[in-house]
């Protein structure tokens, strides 16, 4: 009788699918466009620009640019990137004019993609000890720019800062969204999975997930890259290859996990021979794994599960099912 009473006063999590999208262009594309429907999803987290130093200080890097409408039902979230180093040796005055300037740019950004406003502005920002100061400002200088009244300010969390609070702080915003992603150390050569890998998480989240003083919403990857040495240092990502390539054992050779060894020269992927790949994938088993361990430690009764990113080469590694089923465990 305990336990079925225990089990009467469970409520249930809210919990919404959503994506972001990372690419240059919008446009649609049919494939993307199933994923999102069938997961219910009703928001689109889209990275309008990167902020980076230019000659005479910060400029837009890489704006989106939409070739087409979204659709009614869809909630525009946009994201801006800002470089880490942009917020190094910045007086107070020049934070508080660049705060201004995102704001102006990401109002007039999104109107091309059929939506004259916004309810949530996101930042993503890699931001240090060295750099939180000034961060923090930008982001209460953006909370107070008149033209977002009554709008949301979220940012996104690496497992670095959701450890580390103390030094991090913790960032002056309605919510954030942890990414569960890019946790290991790409530059190392071997044969770990720096996208995520489980036992790097598990040295994070826990109760440095179940007490932090917000909501937190979740990033969980879908993405792979091709990571590449050569003579075992770290030279780059080749974003032109892709899992398939790895069949052809006449230009790959498995050296066991998930490295390769080129036999040949690529020169149209500027690749050599005796280069090592280290090919980086999440499978459907690991993503829930992940799901299952870091759904005990949210402790918000509504929670938005965000998948990196819409794209059809992505997509095409996880089923629906897939998805759906790692977003259900939140519930």
């Amino acid at each position: 009788m305990i336990l079925l009473g225990l089990a009467s006063c469970h409520k249930s999590r809210v919990v919404n699918t959503s994506f972001y999208y990372w690419k240059t262009v919008y446009e649609t594309n049919a494939t993307e466009k199933r994923y999102f429907d069938t997961l219910h999803c009703k928001k689109l987290y889209i990275r309008i620009m990167d902020v980076n130093n230019g000659d005479n200080g910060a400029v837009p890097v890489s704006p989106v640019i939409f070739n087409g409408t979204l659709p009614d039902s869809v909630e525009l979230v946009p994201v801006v990137f800002i470089v880490n180093d942009v917020l190094k040796h910045q007086t107070h005055q020049q934070i508080k004019g660049l705060a201004g300037k995102i704001v102006y740019y990401v109002n007039g950004r999104i109107r091309p993609s059929g939506r004259a406003s916004y309810k949530e502005l996101q930042l993503d920002c890699d931001w240090t000890q060295t750099t939180r100061d000034n961060y923090f400002y930008l982001l209460n200088c953006i909370k107070t720019n008149i033209s977002l009244k009554n709008k949301r300010i979220s940012a996104t969390l690496r497992l670095h800062q959701l450890k580390n609070q103390k030094s991090s702080g913790i960032p002056p915003v309605n919510k954030v969204m942890l990414m569960c992603y890019n946790m290991g150390n790409l530059r190392k050569y071997g044969n770990q999975n720096s996208v995520l890998e489980q036992s790097e998480l598990e040295k994070y989240v826990g109760k440095n997930l179940s007490n932090y003083p917000m909501p937190v919403d979740v990033g969980l990857p879908i993405f792979s890259w091709a990571v590449v040495f050569r003579q075992k240092q770290y030279a780059g990502i080749s974003k032109r290859l892709h899992q398939e390539d790895f069949s052809d054992h006449q230009i790959f050779k498995a050296n066991g996990g998930n490295l390769y060894t080129l036999q040949k020269h690529l020169p149209r992927y500027g690749l050599l021979r005796g280069d090592e790949v280290r090919w980086e994938q999440l499978s459907a088993g690991q993503l829930l794994s992940a799901a299952n361990y870091i759904q005990k430690y949210i402790s918000s009764d509504t929670v938005n599960i965000i998948y990196f990113h819409l794209d059809e080469p992505t997509l095409k590694h996880y089923t629906y099912e897939d998805l759906e089923k790692t977003t259900a465990v939140f519930r």
